[in-house]
Parts: C-alpha cells; structure tokens; sequence
C-alpha cells in the first residue's frame, strides 16, 4: 500500500544486501565517470586545437543516461537490485541525462529560420489561439460540472489555463505586455495548483514525506528538473564563454524581458570566470518552480511505491520516467527539440515545426505549458486517489 513502510529484513541478510548495494552503486559511479571522462577538455583561452565538446558529446551523455535508466528499471523489475538501489540508479540515470541535454544545448547553434519557412500566415494564429482556449475553458466547464461536481477548483483550473493561450490576442496590441490580466493569470495559476494538491495529495503526501530516501529523491529530481528547465531556454548556465562562442566579459544588468504573458524584471549576470550565466525573473521562478515542483512530487509517490514493494501498475509505467516525460512535454524544451530535429533532418525540413512549436506567438507555445500543468497535476492526483482506493479494497477484502 502507499501508505505502508519498508518491512526490516534480519540482520544476517541486511549486511549481505548492504554490501552488494554498495558494489552496484560503485559499478554505476565508476561507469559515469568513464563517461565523462571521454568528453575533451577545453583550454581556458583555447589555445589548444579541441575548442571543446560538440553537440554529439552532448546526446552521447544523454544515450549513456537513459541506458543507465533503462537498465536500473530493468534489474529493479527483475529484482536483481533492491528499491532503494534503483532509486539511486535512477536518479544517476537521470542526472546523466540532464547533464547532456544541457551541454547539447549549450554548444549548438541555435537555428534561424526566415518568414517564407512558415507552414501559414500569422494571422492564423489569433483564431486559434482563441479558439483553443475557449475550446479548453468550456470542456473544463462541462467536465467539471459533470465529473467533479463537488471539486469546482477543478473547473477553476482548466478555465485559467485556457485563459493561458487566449490571453495574447483577448488584449490587443502591445497593452498584453503590461496588463493585469496577464500578471494575475500567471500568479494564480500555481497558487491553484498548490491548492488542488494540498487539498486532494496533501495528507498522503506529508506521510510519504517521512522516509528520507524518498524525500530526497523527490527534492533531487525537483532540483534536476529545474536546472534542466532554466538551461535548456538559456536562463542557466555553467559552460565556458569558449564552448558557447559568446563573448568573454563580465556583466550585470536589469531588463524587461517578455516571459509567458507578459514583461518582467529580469536580472542578467555573467561571470565568464567562474564560468556562470544566470538569469532571473518572476515568470521563469513561477513556470520552471511549478512544473519543476510536479515532477518532483510524483517522483517521490513512485519512489515511495518502490520502498514499499508495491507494485504501481499505471502510476508506475507513467511516473517511473516523469522527468523524461516532462523535458519532453514541456514548452520550456522547445528550442532543444528544435536544434534535435534541426540536426537530424536538416534545417530546411524543420522549420515549419519551428513556426509553429517554438514561435513565441504561435498558441502550441503556450499550449505546451498548459498540457505539462494538466499532465503532471493530473497523474498526481490520480496516483493519491488509486492508492487510496486500493486501500478501501485491501481493508475489506477477508482473510484467506
């Protein structure tokens, strides 16, 4: 049950699995640091004739990642290696992951693309963006009506969202930028969240808090999954001035920059010494922190499952790899899967998806945050209420 703790094994097999945890988890570390030792070192003027890693070194890491993932929920499965080991593999897996994802995007070109690539004209955009979000605020309205009576935070949601990719053409012109609509769209949207999974995960969540592994799987995902978020559309950064081709000064500044909705103060540094590039505005903080935080949250429920020996079913086949889902679904990801497809089709064959997925303007932009909010909210709650009514039905079932 989801609820149920680890049951102690005896003393003489616990020292046995210790020790053959330990040499896993060493086999596993020493095998990512073969990795990484393959990608070159880069001189700190490049005076050397390697400039650095390329953005093949960068998908190397990530086909090392998702074999150590694979392989870890493999063995799990098999039960070759205990839950918490896995846990452990999994969350090198995914670190590895991450980190090559973020150096591919950092090293690659970003593509540009002329007007004539566009797949129709911008004046499509506004009756679908209008449409699609009316179309998601009345089907939450229906649904809500229908199958949630009793939790109208529900339809409350999906009608915000669907203000999300209405929003830029329901305020004409240049007044979206700075309009209280936008800000107020924005700032509820996790506060609702927040309040949906406290309201319907709370109790469950707060007990699966308790065991410290899981905690700290779930606050490590969180973490990678934000670092990966704010890297992958430039608000992070660690790589050299040399590997990124940009140029090597020192800087702060405050500007205006647009980020979801509408303008927001954002703080740019860069220290090329360090090296680090940072930004920060409250529309990044908000959209990376929420999604960042989902994720986490549903990672610890199926590291919890682990723990117990529980079998998940559906919450296991779809959480198991919500980090993956997640970079994958998520609109923050669009440049990245942009300069993938870019470089195994060619930029000529991809723009038309650029238009249309990455475009700021274009609606898919937005819709990409607001299917991410609903996926990661959603499997949340549906994982809490699986769990409990699995336990109704334990509680009931008669002794054999």
């Amino acid at each position: 049950m989801l609820l149920d703790r680890p049951q102690p094994a005896d003393q003489h097999t616990g020292r046995g699995l210790k020790q053959s945890k330990y040499l896993r988890l060493l086999s596993i570390f020493l095998a990512v640091i073969l990795a990484l030792t393959q990608i070159p070192v880069v001189s700190a003027h490049g005076s050397v004739e390697n400039s650095g890693p390329s953005q093949w070194h960068g998908l190397a890491l990530v086909l090392v990642g998702m074999v150590v993932l694979g392989g870890t929920t493999l063995f799990k499965r098999r039960n070759r290696i205990s839950p918490t080991v896995a846990l452990y593999g999994v969350f090198i897996g995914m670190a590895i992951t991450a980190a090559g994802g973020i150096l591919f995007e950092g090293v690659s070109p970003d593509p540009t693309y002329s007007a004539g690539y566009m797949p129709f004209p911008r004046s499509w955009y506004q009756p679908i963006a209008l449409g699609t979000g009316l179309l998601i605020g009345g089907v939450s309205f229906l649904v809500g009506k229908l199958r949630w009576p009793t939790r109208p935070r529900y339809t409350f949601l999906g009608m915000l969202l669907g203000g999300w990719i209405a929003y830029p053409y329901l305020i004409p012109g240049t007044a979206s930028d700075t309009h209280p609509l936008g800000y107020a769209i924005v700032l509820i949207t996790p506060v609702l969240v927040g309040y949906i999974v406290w309201k319907d995960a709370g109790e469950v969540l707060r007990a699966v808090w308790q065991d410290r592994v899981v905690r700290g799987f779930g606050v490590g995902v969180t973490l990678i999954t934000a670092l990966f978020f704010a890297s992958v559309t430039s608000y992070f950064s660690l790589l050299p001035p040399e590997w990124q081709d940009v140029p090597y000064e020192t800087a702060i500044s405050v500007q205006s920059v647009s980020y979801q909705l509408v303008m927001w103060p954002t703080l740019e540094a860069s220290f090329p010494d360090v090296p680090l590039f940072i930004t920060f505005s409250p529309g990044m903080i908000i959209v990376v922190g929420m999604l960042s935080v989902l994720i986490g949250l549903n990672a610890m429920l199926i590291a919890h499952a682990w723990r117990a020996e529980q079998r998940a079913g559906t919450t296991e086949s779809t959480a198991g790899g919500v980090a993956v889902i997640g970079s994958c679904t998520c609109g923050c990801c669009g440049p990245l899967v942009a300069k993938i497809a870019a470089l195994a089709a060619g930029p000529s064959i991809v723009a038309p998806l650029y238009w249309v997925f990455v475009d700021t303007a274009s609606p898919l932009s937005a819709l990409f945050i607001v299917a991410s909010t609903i996926l990661f909210a959603g499997t949340l709650i549906y994982s809490v209420e699986s769990a409990r009514r699995l336990n109704e039905v334990t509680a009931v079932r008669p002794a054999d």
